[in-house]
């Protein structure tokens, strides 16, 4: 992402950039329950979904 006279636009230092990006299509019931998570375990929507794709990684690595 550039400015515009160019410039690389800075934001905030990573050591873990995320460059990549996914949509998914989900019904109403499935965002509910995304937003139910996120405000119990008081985090973003976002790290639900990264948690939960670890969880199911780890358990698939174990079969």
């Amino acid at each position: 992402m550039t400015t515009e006279n160019g410039r690389k636009k800075m934001g905030r230092p990573t050591t873990d950039p995320k460059k990549h990006e996914t949509r998914i299509r989900m019904t109403d019931e499935d965002v509910r329950i995304l937003e139910f998570c996120a405000n119990k375990m008081d985090v973003t929507k976002t790290e639900v979904i990264r948690q939960g794709i670890r969880e199911v990684y780890s358990k698939i690595r174990q079969e």
